[in-house]
């Protein structure tokens, strides 16, 4: 087991024992410990904590008694976040089923999928999704629609920005399996006896489905508990701690550190249904907010707007994340701003989120970080499964309590996604990575994102890393594409920061390049682009621009390739 990273552990225990109560556990306790303190504030209304506790009491007896939910049953929770949403996952978690957390962008043939694959009856979703969810009734599994309106847990005077879901009016539906939040709410109904232990299933979440069909991630109270708790001690939190929810609920790093962390604290969550960089600044100053956990994408952008000043983030104590590499020049702009360092992380659906993360008080740019709490990484040869050492690139492999119990459903792959080592089960990431003589880990790459130019490996995430050192990149995501002299070759997207266009040229970036880095590593080609394609989750989604790439080249195969330098 790795243990160069425990000379710049946090000044805390490096083992965890984790609790063996479920995560509804946690919120009766905090609601018993501080019945009054707010839990939520959205968009100028507040929650306490004995509120939300008493709507989540009543849904779960809703579930339980009306839609016959019981236990082990899997039910999707749709919805962006909101009150709802936490109310909806800590009632599905008390009436003893299993939250199928999934992305509200997806289409209704993509919801389809999961709907059959987790066998689901009930959904709980937000009103403005269900022109996407009501053709799946009776044509799938699906039988009842629990859904809610944003709008009924804002105050009527809020004099901020609204995003349109949270301010339409509540929508009535009076079909004979469909169901009204406030209804159900307003119905008083008592759950049965809590009935859901340590191993017990309590959440699903699925993978993006970048390498094949999305697969589900069995987690437990165990696992789930592991990194909450975790997550909790790393970050120093307090019941007076005040945390800004960007990320999204349904994922899993939003729903650990922005929602199920801060409710085992019985701090205060300031949610946010969409992102927006100007109402974020705004909720950071009028609400005290300390803690934000975000991901770099979205952090570029908070940090582009022209209107911040350091006074608007004099109450932040703290901001991490990751999802992507964190430009250097931000990351000194940040620290400028706020005397705040990012603290990036590390993890996967597969670890319900972080398996690394820096030390908040020694934390390294563009990092992983070190594993945390009774987590053993190590960096293997893919093909040999022999571990490597320092500086060496391999795959990232991982064992500690917060690893999935197996993919639902999917005996084969999970024979493929363990291994074992030294007598322990070690997840494999798929994540190419090393780590340093202090036992900070870095990645590399995905192992399937690897660019071979003419037989030298390229790495897109390490071009990236150089490309952000130019004054005029904002965003860049670069991808191999087909070349006939090199097999593949590397090309660059580019977003410019504002005021560059016009004065930058694809050709300039290809030139700067080609100071900055090898030959064989530099983009032959340069796009600047106005956005990319993301998911909700606020990650660039690289292969979607390197299909765009690919398909061109079959689609006209004797087309000349575009101009390079």
């Amino acid at each position: 087991m790795l243990t160069l990273h425990h000379k710049f552990w946090p000044k805390t225990t490096k083992s965890l024992i984790v609790p063996q109560t479920s995560m509804y556990d946690n919120l009766k306790v905090s609601a018993n410990r501080y019945p009054d303190h707010e839990a939520i504030y959205y968009y100028g209304q507040t929650m306490s904590y004995r509120q939300l506790d008493d709507e989540v009491h009543a849904l779960a007896g809703y579930l339980q008694q009306k839609l016959g939910v019981s236990k082990g049953d899997r039910v999707l929770l749709l919805m962006q976040n909101s009150p709802q949403f936490i109310i909806a996952y800590y009632a599905i978690v008390r009436a003893n089923a299993v939250v199928v957390p999934i992305n509200p962008m997806l289409t209704t043939s993509e919801l389809a999928f999961y709907i059959k694959d987790a066998e689901i009856r009930t959904a709980i979703i937000g009103q403005e999704l269900y022109e996407k969810v009501a053709p799946l009734l009776n044509t799938t599994s699906l039988d009842h629609l629990l859904i809610a309106a944003y709008s009924d847990y804002i105050r009527t005077d809020f004099e901020g920005s609204l995003p349109k879901e949270a301010e339409a009016p509540r929508i009535i539906f009076d079909k004979s399996n469909h169901f009204l939040w406030m209804d159900a709410i307003n119905a008083k109904y008592s759950p049965g006896e809590h009935l859901s232990y340590a191993d017990d299933l309590i959440v699903l979440p699925y993978t993006s489905g970048t390498t094949g069909l999305p697969k589900g991630c069995m987690h437990t109270n165990r696992t789930v508990q592991a990194n909450t708790v975790g997550a909790y001690h790393w970050s120093r939190v307090t019941p007076n701690t005040v945390h800004l929810a960007t990320l999204p609920f349904f994922h899993v790093t939003g729903m650990v550190h922005s929602m199920h962390m801060p409710i085992y604290s019985g701090s205060r969550m300031v949610i946010m249904t969409r992102w927006n960089r100007d109402t974020a600044i705004e909720l950071i100053k009028t609400q005290k907010c300390t803690h934000w956990v975000t991901i770099s994408t979205m952090l570029v952008d908070f940090l582009s707007n022209p209107t911040l000043k350091p006074e608007d983030l004099s109450s932040l104590t703290s901001i991490s994340g990751g999802g992507a590499t964190f430009p250097e020049a931000l990351g000194e702009k940040l620290y400028q701003l706020t005397g705040l360092h990012f603290v990036e992380g590390y993890g996967l659906s597969e670890t319900i989120a972080q398996t690394h993360t820096n030390p908040p008080d020694r934390p390294k740019m563009q990092c992983l970080g070190i594993p945390t709490f009774d987590v053993d990484a190590r960096i293997i040869d893919p093909v040999t499964h022999q571990e490597l050492g320092v500086g060496e690139v391999g795959e990232i492999v991982v064992n500690g309590p917060q690893v999935m119990v197996g993919y639902y459903n999917r005996e084969e792959e999970n024979r493929n996604a363990f291994i074992e080592l030294d007598g322990k089960l070690f997840f494999r990431t798929g994540d190419m990575g090393r780590y340093d003589e202090e036992g900070y880990f870095f990645i590399v790459d995905r192992v399937k994102r690897m660019i071979n130019a003419s037989g030298f490996k390229v790495w897109p995430t390490e071009v990236e890393s150089y490309l952000y050192k130019h004054p005029a990149v904002q965003q860049a995501c670069v991808v191999g594409v087909p070349d006939p002299k090199r097999g593949e070759t590397v090309k660059a997207f580019i977003i410019l920061h504002e005021g560059y266009e016009g004065k930058v040229r694809e050709e300039d970036i290809i030139e700067w390049s080609k100071k900055h880095m090898a030959a064989y590593k530099y983009p032959r080609y340069v796009e600047f682009r106005k956005e990319f394609p993301m998911t909700s989750s606020g990650k660039i989604l690289w292969r979607k621009l390197q299909e765009e790439e690919w398909e061109k080249v079959k689609t006209n195969p004797t087309a000349d390739p575009p101009k390079s330098t």
